[in-house]
């Protein structure tokens, strides 16, 4: 039966405004909680872990709750943000992340630079690179961007010779772009972090910073043969999905990254050893 009382529509027209009020409110709130939301960053443990503690506080300034995820161990940080358990993930240089995504199919993109880490040959057994023995046993990562930095090291001191034309910023080099040696070495090549463990078993090992850091070793300052920072291709990177490249949050933690904040606390705290690339 139709009621023609006023009364009740007004009822109807006041039940509907109300509907569409706690409608759009939700929709303003769901939209916040979009463009801010918890951001979890995968990092490796020492350098990484350290700066984005800083990273954390500053983007709170920015508008942003910034949590750094460790992941350690054989863990891929880029596997976990491919698979959305990560926002983003800064531990990796330009090199390694192109090695990843053509070798695995990973969606994820540079949205900013970090720093530079130079890589450098440790030794416990000698002091200078100029001491070590005839085929001296070289310990390099089995990884393509970080065997590339090694062999560069290795070819700036007049270890060896790599083919024409190589160029680090373009691709990578393996023991098959080695043309000649000028100094008779055995190059063992392991995982970055196997290297950092067995330091006494060899004469010199190339070590990435993330884990040289960890053994209590700075390039600058232990470094028998430290990888050359003019035109250096290997600036690390914060990376997150193609699909979140233009997500709302995304400029304003670069921002909070490259910050005067925590430029002042890299140079202060590793002297050198881990620059600014911002």
């Amino acid at each position: 039966m139709h009621d023609d009382n006023p009364r009740n529509d007004r009822r109807v027209n006041l039940r509907r405004l109300g509907s569409l009020a706690v409608f759009l409110t939700a929709a303003r709130f769901g939209t916040a909680r979009a463009q801010s939301p918890t951001l979890r960053v995968g990092v490796r443990g020492g350098t990484d872990e350290e700066i984005w503690e800083v990273v954390t506080q500053v983007a709170k300034k920015n508008g942003l709750t910034v949590k750094p995820v460790v992941v350690s161990g054989a863990a891929s940080p880029n596997e976990a943000l491919n698979n959305g358990d990560l926002e983003a993930n800064s531990f990796q240089h330009v090199p390694f992340l192109r090695d990843q995504v053509q070798q695995r199919g990973y969606k994820l993109v540079a949205v900013g630079d970090t720093y530079i880490s130079p890589i450098a040959f440790y030794s416990k057994k000698h002091k200078r690179f100029g001491d070590l023995p005839e085929n001296a046993r070289l310990g390099i990562p089995n990884d393509p961007s970080n065997q590339t930095r090694a062999l560069v090291v290795l070819r700036d001191q007049g270890v060896l010779t790599l083919r024409d034309g190589f160029d680090p910023a373009r691709g990578t080099a393996t023991l098959a772009d080695i043309t000649g040696y000028r100094k008779k070495v055995q190059l063992v090549e392991a995982a970055s972090v196997v290297l950092a463990r067995s330091l006494e078993d060899l004469d010199a090992s190339a070590i990435v910073n993330t884990f040289a850091w960890q053994a209590g070793l700075i390039a600058t300052r232990d470094g028998l043969a430290v990888e050359k920072r003019e035109n250096n291709p290997y600036v690390n990177i914060i990376v997150v999905r193609e699909q979140d490249r233009g997500a709302a949050w995304v400029a304003p933690l670069v921002k909070s990254y490259q910050s005067p904040e925590v430029r002042a606390f890299i140079q202060s705290k590793y002297q050198g050893s881990v620059v600014p690339a911002f």
